[in-house]
């Protein structure tokens, strides 16, 4: 007989199994949420905070360029980026054809930027486009919700008051390119980093290390489309970092005066031109301006194509800085070099004279004066004073070309006057021993009567005028040109303080500068003077007008109305003065081009600058000047 199997036994036995499978799970799940919780808790309270921290960059603010009067030259405004964070870019067809609405942008122009920089990490965000309006900041704010991974991003931009005033001395900046970084790196033992915005001409770019300060970053919170949400505390780690606050950069004071550097660029209205302004007794410049020219917060904010080709296909090259990367003939203002040469050499004296009739022949060639009547008896005074060509013909017969050279470089033509600014030419001052290098040949004697009154070989920069006829101005003394007085922290304790510099000190015989002033003066305050016309009231200027030839004249039309001239040929026209005569303070050199005359194109403008310099810092000499010129035209009406 079988035995029956017992029903209760075998019910306790399946509860014991089920009940051990539960314990067991149980134990699985414990043990897991140990490893997970316990064991590698940190690890992943780490990953997990990075899912909600982000790490973001802040741009130091740039320091502040003031002129010399505490006026704002550069200061900084805030600008907003439009920028996509591919990590957290859903539904991108649909996100991206939002976004090209609200910026006004192809899709497939943000598509190309994407791409563009898809090497980069998927957190890191992507500039779709810069300075964009506060009507297009306020939509994508508003809309953040709708569109995930886009956003706007605030930062620091560079803003020049003045625009085309000064630019190509203030300079501008612009984001550093891939070729830059590693020679900037090696040049400046600094780390630059893509995205860097950089000094890339002028003051902005001689000065960047000072100007730029130190970025930082912070860590934000976000939520789960990327969306800030609040800034963590100070102390919190993200991937071994911790917040960290930018340094501002140091600010700069220039020796421009903001009002002076005005009136030299509005005197240039509808001019092609230059000019720089300087104290003959330190070497500072008061004022550099060159026209045409450009808006540098155009390059901050990421220039425009349109804007871009409308400066690279202008014929009068914007771009260029005119005082210090163009060199011209300077014409009869390097008359008073070949005087001052002929004067300490005991070539000529103040009791030397030559008869002008118009023209000279030596060798086979005839050489005109620009008068063609001629100037009758010319000594040194009149020869300065109505800018005579024969009487600098008839000393070039027997002054030797390295001798006036030596004169020239002396006072600093033909070389760099060694200002701290980008790209300054040297200009020319021919020697025997430079043509016979440059072209295999020997000079010729004709060759110097060219020279000595400005034109053939002789090169010179605006700035070289300048410092040249503030070196004769002051007694002899060169001085390197510069700009900076100071440079001071955000605390306005000053770090580094400008002192002129001196490269040296020229021993010229008293009488010979005596002389030389005294014809300037003329040439200015005397009726036949070139530039009398243009003296203005209570300035007491001395200065020469001359004339830059673009083309050589042929004899038989050396007398043609330049005015009539094709405008790309007519002549420069340059006037370079200095004033008050009796206590010189400031030296000023104007070149317009194609302006055919010193005296019209340049003489105006020069006046316009001292002027408002002498209304500025010499009001009681002005005053005085004005009253001894109303007395002498009082004696000579009764006359």
């Amino acid at each position: 007989m079988l035995q029956q199997e017992n029903p209760v036994k075998d019910y306790k036995s399946r509860v014991t199994i089920i009940g051990n499978i539960v314990v067991f799970s149980f134990a699985i799940i414990l043990a897991r949420l140990w490893f997970l919780q316990i064991h590698n808790g940190e690890q992943f309270l780490k990953y997990s905070l990075e899912n909600i921290l982000r790490k973001e960059n802040l741009r130091a603010p740039r320091g502040l360029v003031l002129d010399r009067n505490n006026k704002i030259l550069i200061h900084n405004v805030p600008r907003f980026d439009a920028i996509i964070i591919p990590q957290y870019l859903r539904n991108k067809n649909t996100s991206l054809k939002k976004l090209a609405k609200i910026i006004d942008l192809p899709v497939s122009r943000i598509e190309k930027i994407l791409k563009k920089n898809s090497i980069q990490a998927r957190y890191m965000p992507v500039v779709i486009k810069k300075n964009i309006s506060m009507k297009e900041v306020a939509i994508i704010e508003t809309e953040n919700f709708k569109i995930p991974g886009i956003s706007v991003r605030q930062f620091i931009g560079r803003e020049y008051p003045e625009k085309e005033v000064g630019a190509h001395l203030l300079g501008y900046i612009s984001e550093i390119n891939r070729k830059q970084i590693p020679k900037l790196r090696k040049k400046y033992n600094y780390v630059y980093r893509p995205g860097d915005h950089i000094g890339q001409a002028g003051i902005e770019e001689v000065l960047d290390l000072h100007l730029r300060g130190e970025n930082g970053h912070q860590i934000v919170e976000v939520d789960a489309l990327g969306r800030a949400r609040r800034h963590v505390g100070a102390d919190k780690l993200f991937k071994g970092i911790i917040n960290r606050p930018f340094k501002r950069g140091s600010n700069l004071r220039l020796t421009i005066d903001k009002d002076l550097q005005m009136v030299a660029y509005k005197s240039l209205e509808g001019k092609v031109g230059s000019a720089v302004v300087v104290d003959v007794e330190t070497g500072e410049i008061l004022a550099m301006v060159s026209r045409p020219s450009f808006d540098p917060s155009q390059f901050g904010r990421g220039i425009s194509h349109e804007y871009w080709n409308s400066l690279i296909t202008n014929e009068n090259n914007p771009l260029l800085d005119r005082n210090i990367q163009e060199h011209y003939s300077p014409g009869s203002t390097f008359k008073t070099v070949t005087a001052l040469a002929g004067l300490e050499e005991g070539l000529i004296d103040e009791k030397t004279e030559v008869k002008c009739k118009g023209h000279i022949k030596f060798g086979n060639r005839r050489f005109h004066c620009w008068k063609r009547g001629g100037h009758g008896k010319v000594n040194i005074y009149k020869a300065i004073k109505e800018s005579c060509d024969i009487y600098f013909y008839k000393l070039a017969q027997i002054l030797d070309i390295d001798v006036l050279a030596k004169y020239a470089n002396m006072l600093g033509l033909g070389m760099k006057t060694g200002i701290s600014l980008p790209r300054e030419i040297p200009g020319l001052m021919p020697t025997k021993k430079w043509k016979k290098e440059y072209t295999g040949e020997k000079w010729q004697r004709g060759e110097t009567l060219s020279v000595v009154i400005g034109q053939s070989f002789a090169l010179t920069t605006p700035i070289q005028l300048a410092m040249s006829y503030a070196a004769l101005a002051n007694g002899g003394k060169v001085y390197r040109p510069h700009y900076l007085k100071e440079i001071f922290n955000n605390d306005g304790e000053v770090v580094e303080k400008n002192s002129p510099e001196l490269i040296r000190s020229l021993k010229f015989k008293p009488k010979t500068l005596k002389i030389l002033k005294k014809g300037l003066f003329k040439a200015v305050n005397e009726k036949k003077g070139t530039a009398y016309w243009f003296r203005g009231r209570g300035l007491n200027m001395a200065g020469k007008t001359g004339t830059s030839q673009v083309i050589r004249i042929a004899s038989d039309k050396i007398y043609n109305k330049c005015e009539k001239m094709e405008y790309k040929f007519r002549h420069h026209g340059i006037f370079v003065s200095f004033a008050p005569v009796k206590n010189p303070k400031i030296a000023v050199s104007v070149v317009v081009e194609h302006g055919c005359h010193g005296s019209t194109a340049a003489a105006p403008v020069a006046r316009n600058i001292i002027d408002q310099y002498m209304r500025t810092y010499q009001p009681e000499t002005r005053s005085e000047i004005l009253a001894e010129e109303k007395k002498m035209a009082q004696r000579v009406s009764k006359q």
